[in-house]
């Protein structure tokens, strides 16, 4: 007779790095971040911003507590590969009913409760699997169990919201957060949470940051769709293409490696609390004002590209300008948060940065499309350059 094996894990080090088995589970994540940024632009309204939001906020909860899986064993064999592939279909059931999220269509399949259980699967997936690549390290599995408590309470107003609908729908999927993150930040003082490799940590986020950059390029061919390409498209598809360019570099060249230097000289739970915090937490501001930024640019070249939803030169409303011009001023205000935690020390440039994109909304709410999306491409060019310069003067 054939010898039953225990199904099996390899357990990540400090050397450890991104498999390709994990890049390929990002790109579930690519189309979710697609159907948000369609959901948004489908009826670009205030309320739709903030339903948007709150679906990045579940869908960056999913990828970061995998990628903290991934930190404590391999996500490419045995039973966490099994367990992160069901997570995935079931990640991909979510990105499907985005657009019907809110809605209860008669005679469709319930978008909501859809979302719902599919997340609650997700949410099981991760518990049941951690647990199993703790196995021998109590600290660590009672930690989990401590945040498993958070999460099944959550998972309350998660279904009760799914099935309520509406404004009653809104606010207790947004409880859900608060528990979630909350609930996360107070089970987390037990301090059993362990960093392995602060080199997996750091790279696993620059490669989702990536990916939510790629929407701003995926951005360009939604808003153009199949109209011919004249000189103002073209000249605002080159602006777009310089905003990721500048939100790219800001990022590499300041951001993260500040945070994987200090991530490296920390052990131990101060290192846990520091990825928890930087990473896991803060880095969320920087991915949705990059979404955002991308739903700008969507809108900017869908108003240049169909006259006939209104006048190429009209300009935009305020919806439209909020997600450009504020996912600028939430990305900046974000890296400086992310620069407190780790070293204490924001940059001045940066949130005076923020600030002034938000002071510019009125300008650009007479402008021209092409001339608002150039003013803060403008702005964020001017603040790469001088983190450029003055990185430069640093190394010196």
């Amino acid at each position: 007779m054939r010898r039953i094996h225990r199904p099996t894990i390899a357990l990540a080090d400090e050397t450890h790095r991104v498999t390709p088995f994990e890049i390929f589970f990002d790109l579930v994540f690519v189309f979710a971040f697609t159907r948000v940024i369609s959901f948004m632009a489908d009826e670009p309204t205030t309320l739709a911003l903030g339903r948007g939001l709150l679906l990045l906020a579940l869908l960056w909860w999913s990828w970061s507590a995998y990628t903290w899986l991934g930190n404590q064993a391999r996500a490419d064999v045995g039973v966490v590969r099994a367990g992160a592939i069901a997570a995935m279909a079931a990640i991909f059931v979510v990105a499907l009913v985005v657009p019907d999220s809110f809605a209860h269509a008669p005679g469709r399949l319930d978008g909501p409760l859809t979302l719902a259980l599919a997340y609650l699967v997700v949410r099981v997936l991760y518990v049941c699997t951690y647990l199993f690549a703790a196995a021998g390290e109590p600290a660590l599995r009672r930690q989990l169990l401590l945040d498993s408590i958070t999460q099944t309470v959550a998972s309350v107003p998660l279904l009760v919201g799914a099935l309520l609908g509406g404004t009653p729908q809104l606010l207790l999927w947004i409880a859900v957060l608060v528990i979630d993150w909350g609930g996360g930040q107070v089970a987390s003082r037990y301090g059993g949470w362990r960093l392995r490799s602060p080199g997996y940590f750091a790279e696993r986020h620059g490669l989702v940051f990536i990916i939510a950059l790629g929407e701003s390029i995926v951005s360009v061919e939604i808003g153009i769709g199949t109209a011919p390409v004249d000189a103002p498209t073209l000249a605002a598809t080159l602006l777009g293409f310089a905003m990721t360019v500048c939100l790219w570099l800001l990022y590499f060249e300041s951001v993260a490696p500040v945070t994987r230097r200090q991530l490296e000289l920390l052990h131990g739970a101060p290192r846990a609390r520091l990825a928890r915090d930087a990473h896991s937490l803060l880095h969320f501001p920087l991915i949705a004002g990059v979404i955002y930024v991308a739903l700008g640019i969507e809108q900017v070249l869908a108003r240049l590209s169909d006259p006939e939803g209104g006048s190429p030169s009209a300009p935009l409303g305020w919806v439209a300008l909020v997600a450009l011009y504020g996912g600028v001023a939430c990305y900046l205000g974000g890296q400086v948060a992310v620069g407190w935690r780790t070293v204490r020390a924001g940059s001045v440039v940066q949130l005076g940065g923020a600030g002034l994109a938000l002071l510019l909304l009125p300008v650009a709410r007479v402008l021209p499309p092409l001339a608002a999306l150039g003013l803060i491409t403008t702005l964020l060019a001017a603040l790469t350059l001088y983190g450029s310069v003055a990185g430069n003067r640093e190394s010196r």
